[in-house]
């Protein structure tokens, strides 16, 4: 069985308050882009997990994917199975890969060996492996609450746009980004500021990361400036950094981005 786990952005991303378990409430919208890795899950004599692309850094734990089966086969008895991780999407960039890897192991797994999971139990078990891997089982634009991993249906879609995704080959971990974060009641609610034609988003809809991370590595406020100058209605900092976006009207393949030769870009319609 083969998947292709996809990227997300976050249209906004107010950091509220810390919790007592030392997370952060936030108010985000997540919203999935086509850019993905691929992931083949295949029968075995015994358990195996292998990447290709990308290298993932050591952190210490295992691997997401290897978790996520470590959590279905304790409860479900599941037989061996080779996994096989090809990586293109970029590691530290607040994309959401590593979680969305994680969160297509569970749907897999689910459908391969007919586990009967809903879409309900499979976020509870998501849930168990990071705040955010609960988004990619539905896989819909939401408005994240909490840690990122209690979601609200909102009604948004950016179908008609396009979108420039610009990765700066910097790592940044949450633990830095929040390293730097002041938590505060936001002016404006995100639902609020959603009601509002995406073209006037500029300026109000806001990721609270940017305020100190953009001082730390100034080549993301450079980026976040040329794609506004090359015609981006919206441009932003996704999550915790570092991929920076672009919002356009139109196809912007063809319009010139002052974007440094080290820094990936992906090209694409909005989902």
């Amino acid at each position: 069985m083969i998947d292709f786990p996809n990227a997300k952005i976050n249209l906004g991303l107010q950091i509220i308050e810390k919790r007592p378990d030392a997370y952060h409430n936030i108010a985000s919208v997540f919203y999935p882009v086509a850019w993905s890795d691929a992931l083949e899950i295949i029968p075995s004599s015994k358990f195996e997990f292998s990447v290709t692309g990308a290298e993932i850094p050591e952190d210490g734990h295992e691997n997401l994917c290897v978790r996520a089966y470590n959590l279905l086969q304790k409860d479900f008895q599941l037989p061996p199975v080779h996994i096989h991780l090809h990586k293109a999407l970029p590691i530290g960039a607040g994309l959401g890969g590593g979680s969305s890897d994680a969160a297509f192991v569970l749907k897999m797994l689910n459908r391969q060996f007919e586990l009967g999971l809903d879409d309900a139990q499979m976020e509870t078990y998501a849930r168990q492996l990071g705040s955010d891997c609960a988004f990619f089982i539905q896989n819909r634009p939401r408005l994240a609450l909490q840690k990122g991993d209690v979601f609200k249906e909102i009604s948004l879609d950016l179908s008609a746009y396009w979108i420039v995704l610009v990765f700066p080959q910097i790592h940044i971990s949450s633990k830095q980004a929040y390293a730097g974060v002041q938590p505060q009641k936001p002016s404006m609610a995100l639902e609020e500021i959603l009601q509002k034609n995406p073209q006037e988003w500029q300026g109000i809809l806001v990721n609270d990361f940017e305020a100190s991370l953009f001082p730390q590595f100034p080549l993301l406020a450079e980026i976040k400036q040329n794609l506004q100058k090359a015609g981006a209605f919206y441009a932003a900092m996704t999550g915790s950094g570092s991929a920076v976006f672009g919002i356009f009207t139109q196809n912007p393949i063809h319009i010139p981005l002052d974007i440094p030769n080290e820094c990936g870009k992906w090209y694409g319609r909005l989902i």
